[in-house]
């Protein structure tokens, strides 16, 4: 049987619907895949088959010296046309959550680029994110390089996932803000053995991160930042939310970081093919209060509210902040009279009396602008969350 490649450890194992496979069955695969890769030539698609297919894939797609694209959806998305390149590469969309998803071309030894240590074969790590979306694709990388045990369930939404978590003794788990609130108020009783937790993908905010040092005290807590367009930029691993505000400065893990006016841009040395040494808008408000730099909404997040425009994120951090709050979304509604309104759901914590959690959330949002004050709030159990494990926000403008 033909060795792995380096970047996966032989004694990797992928559990995905209770059956578990090795190196010796996504070895198999990958010679099927082989042949008909080289056949193809060029560019292949591999629609979604789960992770081990995806593995298989990539191992295939790296003999044969094609570009593999991994779309997130059975049917490929439309996305900006992306021109072939010669040799290996992955090509990976963009969630299209602000526009038409882009086709992101990347070399993939930059992919790997941030993947730390040596192998952890004890680690069992849950996969949270699509498995073809960038934070999904760095989660497979890492366990393949570990030698660790990866857990799937594509499609499983986050009552499925705790349960799993805690079936088999996952020990790291990364997923983002929403999907750890909602695992939270999943888990009854019992907790799986964190070693590791990691936050990405959306704002990791205070309370959430207090939370989770109080649910796993002995688990190395962090958040981390990254694009699909940028890459794997930093980590954060002090607890707090945002990053030190010297790094915009000095940078940070080779990546160099700046502000213009208000939005962050970032120079990374792991970014997609063709943007080396190239300032990319991240699209991200930030604001620097003290040593701390902290994330304010998305700049094409904002809403237009009687001709003031307000940010979604920025209200939904100070629900958050209400004690009795888990979670909250909040997004605009039409209105005749200023173009739009802002409404919030809220998912109150267990035995929190409504009343009380009211009046808490009226005095929260009253030293806000009075177009930033939601004007409706709704108490509900839980939020949906989109394929991506993030919150789906409507009413932009």
């Amino acid at each position: 049987m033909t060795p792995p490649p380096p970047w996966l450890h032989p004694g990797v194992r992928l559990i995905e619907a209770e059956r578990s496979v090795g190196w010796t069955e996504i070895a198999a695969q990958a010679d099927a895949f082989e042949a008909a890769f080289q056949a193809a030539g060029g560019r292949v698609v591999l629609p979604p088959q789960g992770v081990p297919a995806l593995v298989a894939a990539l191992v295939a797609a790296e003999r044969a010296g094609v570009e593999l694209h991994l779309p997130r959806r059975a049917a490929p998305a439309e996305t900006e046309s992306e021109p072939h390149g010669p040799g290996f590469a992955v090509l990976l969309e963009t969630s299209g959550t602000t526009g038409t998803p882009k086709l992101i071309r990347h070399d993939f030894q930059r992919l790997r680029g941030r993947l730390r240590g040596a192998g952890d074969p004890d680690a069992r790590w849950l996969l949270a994110y699509e498995p073809a979306a960038f934070a999904g694709f760095q989660v497979i990388l890492t366990a393949l390089a570990a030698g660790a045990t990866l857990v799937s369930a594509p499609g499983a939404g986050a009552a499925e996932l705790a349960r799993l978590a805690v079936s088999h003794a996952v020990t790291h788990i990364s997923a983002t803000p929403s999907f750890w609130r909602a695992f939270l108020l999943a888990l009854d009783g019992a907790a799986p053995p964190l070693v590791a937790v990691t936050l990405g993908g959306e704002v990791a905010d205070q309370p959430l991160l207090d939370r989770l040092a109080e649910r796993f005290p002995t688990a190395k807590l962090r958040h981390i930042y990254a694009s699909t367009e940028a890459g794997a930029l930093f980590a954060v691993g002090d607890g707090k939310a945002g990053f030190p505000a010297d790094w915009l400065e000095t940078g940070i893990d080779g990546v160099g970081l700046r502000l213009s006016d208000g939005v962050l841009e970032v120079n990374s040395p792991r970014a997609m093919l063709g943007l080396d040494g190239v300032w990319l808008s991240t699209g991200d408000v930030v604001e620097v209060r003290g040593d701390r730099a902290l994330f304010a909404g998305r700049l094409d997040g904002r809403v237009n509210v009687g001709g003031v425009k307000v940010s979604p994120e920025v209200v939904e951090q100070v629900l958050l902040d209400v004690p009795g709050v888990r979670d909250a979304l909040v997004q605009a509604a039409a209105n005749p009279v200023t173009g739009h309104i802002l409404t919030a759901l809220v998912v109150p914590a267990p035995g929190v009396e409504e009343a009380a959690l009211r009046a808490a959330i009226r005095a929260a949002v009253a030293v806000l602008p009075p177009a930033a004050r939601p004007r409706l709030v709704t108490l509900t159990g839980s939020i949906a969350l989109g394929a991506a494990g993030k919150k789906t926000r409507k009413g932009t403008a």
